[in-house]
């Protein structure tokens, strides 16, 4: 991604986090895990994985997605909500830009997109494993 606009993120990192809770708070709360008020304390971490990973991105976004994640997985909206709020700040950056070429503008958003499903698979598989292994601990357990 071009480091103007990986800047021009930064800049808007209070932005982001503003649309990310009301996004996130149209969605659902299916557990108590995925109250918003429980998870807008993750966002300063993810967004600073996120810029972290834009400035030096690892050579392919090769995370392996969970086998079957649970609907009721917190992370899900979470991370849906936070790439939405994540590409509209671009978007609004790019339409700012009067020297835009297109194929660097739809790179960006690709690389964008690439970054936040990789932490979401990443961070949605780590909490389907523990949710796999408490599962089978408390089943061997009461056998």
């Amino acid at each position: 991604m071009q480091e103007a606009f990986i800047r021009t993120l930064s800049a808007r990192r209070a932005q982001i986090r503003a649309r990310w809770e009301a996004f996130l708070r149209i969605e659902r709360v299916n557990t108590p895990l995925a109250n918003p008020d429980t998870l807008i304390y993750l966002f300063d971490q993810t967004l600073d994985e996120v810029f972290a990973a834009l400035r030096h991105p690892p050579a392919r976004h090769s995370a392996v997605a969970p086998e079957h994640p649970s609907e009721k997985n917190p992370l899900m909206a979470y991370f849906v909500a936070g790439e939405q709020a994540l590409l509209e700040a671009l978007i609004l950056a790019q339409a700012d830009s009067r020297e835009l070429n297109p194929v660097e503008r739809d790179a960006d958003l690709a690389e964008l997109k690439g970054v936040v499903r990789t932490i979401a698979r990443r961070d949605i598989g780590s909490l389907e494993g523990l949710s796999r292994s408490r599962k089978s601990g408390v089943a061997a357990g009461s056998a």
